[in-house]
């Protein structure tokens, strides 16, 4: 054995999981984007009795025991993530960080399946004309109409009744919203700029008028509050438009949604009413996302929607497609 081989085995075999986690962390999660999901999983991986063992023990036997206790408590995305930051892992300490000798056990095992095409909507009291249509089954649609109206009433957020309608207007992501900045929005010609996205690619987006009536609300709101004035314009441009970070959005959101659930049956039970079981219930943030692009899909064609909700593949969006044969034989002449 080479003597850089045997410094290779024995660095791997003197780092703990725990302490290759830590390193990453610090020198790698910390200049992603996505940093704060991510540090949520190596919080969960350093708590494992595996993260104990030295690099070099583990195999792929372990990490496939791994998956399959995760599978038992969490969905298979959730654990395809926590899969990937493992296997990354691996691969920095074997590539920068002087263990080339190192194997990755996480790429030996077999990947659960995620079933991430979720079909639920969401309803409200205020659909636009081209959304809603008379035919259109509950089942589509959600459950009743006023899941948003309730869960927004029901929050003590200042802040989430805006970025609530803001995502469910625009299709615009949760990281999206929270990073919006004011000199970006340009509420004349109706559109938000995203320098920085989940794919790496700026994109415009258009702000329908209720998002546009959302948003010179909140500036107007945040002017006569002192913190914004039209003497200091340039400097009010240049700040966030929401000050607050998108794990407090989903938790905000979460709780808000739940309150609304415990008053709706609460409402059902004092008027003698069975309750509807999809009402205010497995209804998260990043539904808002799906329910914008599905009415956005019945105004724009597929080539325009992907511009605005920044899908790389056009064939994630076939799915909010559902043309109606009467309607597609109206075109024919």
């Amino acid at each position: 054995m080479s003597r850089g081989v045997w410094v290779s085995r024995s660095e791997a075999e003197a780092t703990t999981l725990y302490e290759a986690l830590e390193r990453y962390e610090e020198e790698i999660s910390a200049t992603k984007k996505g940093a704060v999901q991510e540090q949520s999983v190596l919080k969960s991986c350093k708590a494992l009795d595996l993260a104990k063992r030295p690099l070099a023990s583990i195999r792929s036997s372990d990490i496939a025991a791994l998956r399959d206790e995760w599978l038992k408590s969490y969905k298979p995305a959730t654990v395809l993530r926590r899969l990937a930051v493992l296997s990354h892992v691996f691969n920095i300490a074997r590539k920068e960080w002087g263990m080339e000798s190192l194997s990755n056990p996480v790429e030996l095992v077999r990947k659960p399946q995620p079933n991430n095409a979720r079909t639920r909507r969401v309803a409200t009291t205020d659909l636009s004309p081209s959304s809603k249509k008379d035919d259109e089954p509950e089942s589509e649609r959600g459950a009743e109409d006023g899941e948003i109206e309730l869960a927004l009433a029901a929050s003590n957020s200042e802040l989430l009744p805006a970025i609530v309608w803001l995502a469910t207007e625009t299709a615009m992501r949760r990281s999206e919203i929270v990073s919006l900045q004011w000199q970006h929005v340009d509420l004349k010609r109706r559109v938000a700029h995203l320098p920085a996205t989940k794919n790496g690619d700026a994109r415009d987006v258009p702000l329908s008028p209720r998002a546009v009536a959302v948003l010179q609300a909140l500036r107007d709101t945040q002017a006569s509050a002192g913190k914004k004035t039209l003497e200091h314009d340039e400097i009010a441009r240049a700040d966030r438009v929401f000050t607050i970070r998108a794990d407090a959005v989903t938790r905000a959101f979460e709780r808000a949604v739940a309150r609304a659930r415990a008053k709706y049956l609460d409402i059902c039970k004092e008027a003698g009413r069975r309750p509807n079981p999809k009402f205010l219930t497995d209804l998260r943030f990043h539904d808002l996302r799906h329910e914008a692009t599905s009415r956005l899909a019945s105004i724009f064609p597929l080539h325009e929607l992907t511009k605005i909700t920044g899908h790389k593949d056009p064939r994630m969006l076939m799915r909010y497609y559902h043309p109606k044969a009467e309607d597609l034989a109206k075109r024919l002449k």
